[in-house]
């Protein structure tokens, strides 16, 4: 008799990332499934480190890459992060990293940050977890880290970006793959936040449910627990996969989007390397702000505080030119038309 269903698709998908990763290292039993392990020394094999906050999501995915890694040669270690944020958070982290040892994961790490404020609370815990993991990615040279994002964050993320406004990119979501050198994996992407629970409830695995995905006070939790079950009710069941459908049709559509920009930035630049404003025009919208999003963050604008009505005024420069002033931009990045040219720069 096989594991349960539940078990059995979080463990079929962590084993198709590892499959990717070890095709990706030149790795031979990659292309084969439940290939015996390489005859290397284990320090030769590669690391995969799991980001494990002890819920229910990223203790499914524990027990998965502890459970699949084996089969396939790869290293398994785990890293657990410390916000700070709620008392008995150091004893939390600490019971976590014990949870992973027992799943045979190693190293494991549990890294203390200090959260700030830029962004709002939800962005800046996020800053600092992010930030973290990629220091314990590095220090242990590991090939990936592993994220236990499923199906309804998928939904919600889509959700935040259309509350923004902030244009297809936003509404394309979560990539499965992400970061620096693809550092970032999602494997359960496709899978919704029950099938994790029911895993972990069917192994006997502890889970820590933590009380800020139910405070009201944070956006995300308001989403999840109040304006998703409003949507279903008014529209019926399927909304979450619709969501994460629209992520991916999106996500395919900014990246063709992304490539077009790339490719005609250089068309549009005079022999100084200046945009010229009349071939900016003749551009499709889509492209041209994607171009002068790009040209913005060259000069100095953080990505991250840049909004689309940002560039809305900066297209204007183009589209619209009657005389008017500079716009400033995050940054302190000044964007202003000269002669038929448009100057993006530090103020």
């Amino acid at each position: 008799m096989g594991p349960h269903p539940a078990v059995a698709a979080i463990r079929l998908a962590v084993r198709r990332v590892l499959h990717d990763l070890l095709t990706e290292h030149h790795r031979g039993p990659a292309a084969v499934p439940h290939a015996s392990p390489p005859e290397h020394p284990p320090s030769s094999r590669p690391l995969v480190l799991v980001a494990c906050s002890g819920g229910a999501d990223s203790m499914a995915l524990a027990s998965a890459l502890a459970f699949e890694s084996p089969k396939l040669g790869v290293r398994a270690g785990g890293v657990t992060v410390d916000h700070g944020l709620q008392p008995g958070s150091d004893a939390r982290a600490a019971e976590v990293v014990q949870r992973l040892r027992e799943l045979g994961l190693d190293p494991v790490d549990s890294v203390a940050v200090t959260v700030g404020r830029a962004g709002g609370p939800e962005a800046a815990a996020r800053d600092a977890r992010y930030a973290a993991l990629d220091t314990a990615a590095e220090r242990h040279g590991a090939a990936a880290v592993l994220l236990g994002h499923t199906r309804d964050d998928q939904a919600e993320t889509v959700l935040l970006g259309l509350a923004r406004g902030s244009g297809i990119r936003s509404l394309s979501g979560m990539a499965a793959v992400s970061g620096a050198g693809g550092r970032y994996r999602r494997p359960f992407l496709e899978l919704d936040r029950q099938t994790a629970r029911k895993a972990c409830m069917v192994q006997s695995l502890p889970v820590w449910d933590d009380p800020h995905n139910a405070d009201p006070a944070y956006t995300r939790s308001r989403l999840r627990h109040e304006g998703l079950p409003a949507l279903e009710k008014a529209l019926g069941k399927g909304v979450v996969e619709a969501l994460a459908r629209t992520a991916r049709l999106s996500r395919d559509d900014a990246d063709a989007l992304d490539s077009w920009a790339g490719q005609a930035e250089a068309t549009v630049r005079d022999d100084a390397g200046l945009l010229e404003c009349a071939k900016l025009y003749a551009l499709p919208p889509a492209v041209r702000r994607r171009i002068l999003r790009r040209a913005a963050i060259a000069a100095g604008a953080p990505a991250g505080s840049l909004f689309a009505r940002h560039i809305e005024e900066v297209d204007r420069l183009i589209t619209g030119w009657r005389g008017q002033g500079a716009i400033n931009l995050p940054g302190k990045v000044v964007a202003q038309r000269q002669g038929g040219r448009l100057v993006i720069r530090q103020g």
